[in-house]
């Protein structure tokens, strides 16, 4: 028996899981097959806020998730993994209290309830009497009949192959490619005490390719991924393995003959759809709320006041269909709204989840976010964007005499308190007499977000979203973000070489 023949015969069943709506799939599992009824959310509740608490919510999850990785044609590593979990937080004034269990048992979860309790007490316990709830029935942004997961292994490593022979099948020069495939699908409860009872099912996928160019002693790497929660008609309607394959070598060879980057002040242009990292990082960390109520933002306190060119109008919204930051409903239990930040360069608003919100006397904005049922949520992006502007992207070029233009990035860090940036693109290209003219590598952007967003000078008409690939990190937790952006100008920013 082959290394593949072990791998199907070892993973020959596929996830079957419960169908229907998202709560009537929700009650199937939880209920239905582990046996978490009203009543005994009510109690766990009940112990939850048995220490004077003013307010706990209960977040349940099943997560079921597939991986396949491939290198050289060999598979080096091929799982599934299923967990499952409540996580109980209680809130007493600014006092919160988190604890988790595996164990779905009544017993279990009362434990984990008077845990977090225990740490937001107060002297006056409150008698309660049974919970109403409200099932919400919130607007579905990723309708998916049959999930990726759905798809057998053997398929899967079909796809996979396909996407390895179309990179090597690029050019000679390309040396070694690696191939990925995750899909997830995720089932989560979220129950309150003041009555929110809401449930969601989540698929995510994500296919990406990493090759190795080399040329005598130059060596370079090219990446290239798609995904987002999307399902099977997603892979069928479009040959996405054979076009990532392609994306990645040929970004791995472009960088074979790349030039070393100039280094100075010059405009910058940020190409669409994947630069929007850059909006991501510099602005939008810098615009959730819990770093404003704690005065450690850029921008705390300045609600109203200019901070952007007045061409620049940002959203955070979970309401795009089937993108990789969607979300029918956050980890409160709260429906995503477009979350307007920046309105023509000023000010309006935060990203906020419950315990920010109160702080401002506000509503939530859909941005409380959590990785799993083991953390507690934050506020949190979903997808982050920059509007659509008027000027058509060739003017663009045009306008520039001699800079550089950006097309996509690795990522990048930024200092929240004075929004003090470092970026490092992966494609970048000099822009010479209005022209994109040569390849150029191991650069870095430096800058400040308030100051960089005020030098913009020209934003495109050509808006997109990013391709399904950015995870983002925060205080130790990870969750799928989108960005987006039009091509936009710059007008000087600092350049550095690597």
């Amino acid at each position: 028996m082959d290394q593949e023949e072990a791998l199907l015969e070892e993973q020959e069943t596929v996830l079957q899981l419960p169908t229907g709506t998202p709560d009537q799939m929700a009650k199937a599992l939880f209920e239905g097959q582990m046996g978490v009824t009203d009543s005994h959310m009510r109690q766990v509740l009940q112990a939850a806020l048995s220490r004077g608490g003013d307010y706990a919510d209960l977040y349940f999850e099943y997560a079921y998730r597939t991986s396949v990785v491939m290198e050289e044609s060999i598979i080096k590593n091929s799982s599934i993994s299923i967990s499952k979990g409540v996580g109980v937080r209680v809130l007493k004034g600014d006092q919160t209290g988190y604890a988790y269990s595996e164990d779905l048992s009544l017993d279990a979860m009362q434990r984990a309830a008077r845990t977090a309790a225990s740490i937001a007490t107060s002297a006056t316990v409150k008698e309660h009497e049974g919970y109403r709830f409200n099932r919400l029935k919130p607007s579905n942004h990723y309708p998916v009949m049959r999930t990726v997961t759905d798809l057998p292994l053997a398929d899967k490593i079909t796809k996979i192959q396909a996407a390895e022979r179309a990179a090597h099948d690029f050019d000679p020069r390309i040396k070694r490619v690696t191939v990925s495939m995750v899909d997830t699908v995720d089932i989560v409860r979220i129950v309150t005490s003041d009555g929110r009872f809401v449930s969601d099912v989540r698929p995510m996928f994500r296919m990406n390719v990493h090759c190795v160019a080399q040329e005598e002693k130059n060596v370079q790497t090219g990446s290239a991924g798609v995904g987002g929660r999307v399902g099977l008609p997603f892979l069928e309607a479009e040959d996405h393995p054979n076009q990532i394959g392609k994306k990645a070598a040929a970004e791995a060879i472009l960088l074979l003959g790349a030039e070393q980057a100039p280094s100075g002040s010059m405009p910058v242009i940020l190409g669409p759809a994947q630069s929007g990292i850059l909006l991501h990082e510099a602005v939008g960390h810098p615009l959730e709320a819990d770093f404003n109520r704690k005065g450690s933002s850029a921008y705390s306190g300045r609600i109203g006041e200019q901070v952007a060119s007045p061409l620049c109008t940002i959203y955070d919204t979970g309401t795009i269909d089937h993108d990789r930051g969607a979300l029918n409903c956050d980890d409160e239990g709260f429906l995503p709204s477009q979350n307007l930040l920046i309105e023509n360069g000023i000010l309006r608003g935060y990203m906020h989840d419950r315990i920010s919100a109160a702080h401002y006397d506000l509503e939530p904005t859909g941005n409380g976010r959590r990785e799993s049922y083991a953390h507690y949520p934050m506020p949190r992006m979903t997808t982050t964007y920059l509007a659509n502007g008027e000027t058509d992207p060739e003017e663009i070029l045009e306008a520039v005499d001699q800079g550089i233009y950006c097309v996509s990035f690795s990522g990048g860090q930024v200092d929240i308190s004075n929004g003090d940036f470092v970026f490092v693109p992966t494609v970048a290209y000099l822009v010479e007499k209005g022209k994109i003219t040569k390849p150029i590598k191991n650069l870095t952007l430096i800058g400040n977000g308030p100051d960089a967003m005020s030098r913009v000078s020209l934003v495109g008409n050509d808006f997109a979203f990013s391709e399904g690939i950015w995870t983002c990190g925060k205080d130790g937790q990870s969750v799928p973000v989108g960005v987006g952006l039009p091509t936009v100008l710059i007008s000087e920013m600092t350049v550095g070489g690597m």
